[in-house]
């Protein structure tokens, strides 16, 4: 018989587990939605109301199921880390709401901007789409690099950066996914600037990394640190790979650069906060963590779904993959 409130099960460092699995789910929101930001952002570059129709089309089966990962990052939070939870939120619920805001603008332009043909109709809303999709990803770097700072309030320079860095980040992942998913001219100005924002946002990522050490003393030895080099490295190599891989025409390949771009990137504040949780309260992982037993019914629990989350999302892109066919719309 194991005994569930008496110790980790099996012995394994649940508390450490969990809290990479908190920013495994951040990533995979991070991965999947940022393409849906991106293309959003893109949108704004299109004249063209086929095109338009076409990037609507590209993310139409998958925003919503994208978003789910955010709905699970802060319930991982909550359920894991409830204290944190109630720090985080009450110290930044006005960028969440914030957040929340620009997330349901990014929602909604799609579906309205499909109701009318009126022009003035849609140039609202095709620009609501746009705002909610830079906004949202922008407000989640501040987000992010706050948290990682322990900043005390929602503005600060390492995160305004970090904010702008998430922004180019995304535009990279719309971009790569436009490449997978469209042909002709819209692919070749898609790859074009997405190539440009793969190169910005290895800029503002270093520019972000020097405003934290400069910020943070207390931060130095773990921005430092080799872990936190090597994955600011091989984020490096990997933007390069994203060139050259758009340069030969592997846009799959492209797509996986992204996968490790914001694999690199939640690593890095990951590794740079551990052990602490938050820095404002002085919490720590290990303290901040649930008690053994409710600690161990989720692991269980967490076991048993998070595969099969996985594999609805693996079903989803195989059942849409491949090119858009000529004359696909969102709706």
């Amino acid at each position: 018989m194991v005994d569930l409130a008496g110790s980790p099960l099996f012995g394994l460092p649940l508390p450490a587990l969990w809290f990479a699995l908190v920013f495994f789910v951040l990533g995979m929101f991070l991965f999947l939605d940022g393409f849906d930001f991106g293309i959003g952002i893109l949108f704004a570059t299109r004249e063209d109301p086929a095109e338009k129709e076409t990037l609507l089309a590209a993310i139409g089966p998958f925003w919503d199921g994208n978003e789910v990962w955010l709905v699970v990052f802060g319930g991982a939070l909550f359920a894991a880390f409830p204290a944190v939870y109630a720090n985080l939120f009450s110290r930044y619920y006005l960028l969440m709401f914030a957040i929340l805001a620009a997330l349901g603008l990014r929602g909604l332009a799609p579906e309205m901007y499909e109701e009318r043909e009126d022009a003035q109709w849609r140039r609202y809303w095709g620009w609501s789409f746009i705002v909610g999709s830079a906004l949202t990803p922008f407000l989640l770097g501040v987000f992010a690099v706050n948290w990682l700072i322990g900043a005390a309030g929602i503005v600060s320079i390492p995160g305004i950066l970090g904010g702008f860095a998430v922004v180019a980040l995304t535009v990279a992942d719309g971009a790569a996914f436009l490449g997978i998913k469209t042909r002709g001219s819209l692919r070749a100005d898609a790859m074009a600037y997405g190539t440009r924002a793969v190169v910005a946002y290895v800029g503002l990522v270093a520019a972000t990394l020097v405003a934290a050490y400069v910020t943070t003393p207390e931060l130095q030895s773990a921005l430092l640190s080799p872990a936190v080099v090597l994955l600011v490295l091989l984020s490096v190599a990997l933007a390069g790979g994203y060139v050259v891989t758009t340069r030969r025409e592997q846009y799959h390949a492209t797509f996986a650069t992204v996968g490790g771009l914001v694999a690199g990137l939640v690593g890095v504040i990951g590794v740079a906060m551990y052990p602490a949780i938050d820095r404002v309260s002085g919490l720590t992982v290990a303290e901040g963590i649930v008690s053994t037993l409710p600690l161990n019914l989720m692991t269980i629990m967490m076991a048993f779904l998070l595969p099969i989350v996985l594999s609805y999302f693996g079903i989803l892109y195989s059942v849409f993959s491949g090119p858009l066919e000529r004359g696909e719309t969102y709706g």
